[in-house]
Parts: structure tokens; sequence; C-alpha cells
């Protein structure tokens, strides 16, 4: 979920790259196409931008957490200023280095990735 279409094409090619093109990717730029896409379609992983067109992924998050599906914050934001139930969730800071996105990915959320 990113709303800046170059980071959001940028992530989607990590993805693509780790998976060696066996992935599908969803794009999403705002809390209520991330939400119609998990309404239509199963997830592995997420990762989360904070701030999107239409204001903050927390809920989000937390819908994801309930769920039970892995995610990542990718975001601008300081991680000191989630809430603090979403304090653990890994948290890849911007500008972010794509070996970083990919060590989040292998490690922490997919690991068969």
């Amino acid at each position: 979920m990113e709303d800046d279409p170059m980071v959001a094409l940028d992530l989607e090619e990590i993805v693509l790259g780790l998976a060696e093109g066996r992935a599908q990717v969803a794009l999403a730029a705002s809390v209520r196409e991330a939400q119609r896409a998990l309404a239509s379609a199963a997830f592995d992983v997420a990762l989360l931008d904070i701030d999107v067109l239409d204001g903050k992924t927390y809920d989000l998050a937390v819908a994801l957490h309930a769920q039970g599906l892995p995610f990542a914050f990718v975001s601008g934001s300081r991680p000191d200023e989630l809430p603090p139930a979403l304090r653990s969730v890994p948290f890849v800071p911007k500008p972010y280095d794509p070996a970083e996105i990919e060590h989040t990915l292998r490690a922490k959320l997919s690991p068969g990735l």
C-alpha cells in the first residue's frame, strides 16, 4: 500500500524480484482500495505506508493483525508515532534501501521468499 506511484512500482519490483516472478502484487494508494483488494483476494504479506491518500493505515493494520496476515510499515513517519498496539510491527523507514525491504520480507514476514 503506497500512494506515491513511483515508490509503489519500486516496491512491486522488489517483491517480484524476490519471488522470481512467481508472485502476484496488488497495489493500493488508499485505505479504501486496500480494503477492496483484501476482500477480493488472498494475500501472503502486506507492506503499508502509514499516510496515504485517504488517511492513515492504522485501522487497516489492526485488521490485518487480527486476520494473522504478516505486514510491515514502509513509511516516512517515525516508528515512535505508531499507536502502542502497532509498535511491534516491522518498520522500514523511508527513504529505504531495497536490501532492507528484502530483509524484512525474508526474515520477518515471509521466510519462504
